[in-house]
């Protein structure tokens, strides 16, 4: 395999921020997540009732690791990207959609 651009690292890695952020945050891949996971009701100090969601054991608490999730979206782009035939165009959506949602959060911030 020959050395990697400086342009595919940062489609890989654009690729894999998206990817990370739909497995850990997207209610599109909650479904996926819901085992995982319990409804705690905590009161907190003004006596009002909040609903968290708790990790069940070693699997809810790596889905809701953004470090975790990355370094095995990292993994699947990568092969993604070098294996799969027309992996390329899969990981150029995703590079795409986490460039669209990185601008997204920063004309947020400027408005």
């Amino acid at each position: 395999m020959e050395s990697i651009t400086w342009i595919e690292l940062l489609l890989l890695g654009l690729a894999s921020f998206r990817l990370t952020r739909l497995i850990v945050d997207d209610f599109i891949m909650e479904w996926m997540r819901k085992p995982f996971f319990h409804t705690q009701v905590v009161e907190v100090e003004n006596g009002e009732k909040e609903e968290w969601e708790v990790p069940n054991g070693w699997i809810g608490e790596g889905l809701s690791c953004h470090w975790c999730v990355g370094v095995w979206s990292a993994l699947i782009n990568f092969l993604l990207y070098y294996y799969m035939p027309y992996g390329y165009f899969l990981v150029l959506i995703l590079a795409i959609a986490g460039l669209q949602s990185l601008l997204y959060k920063w004309s947020e911030k400027l408005s």
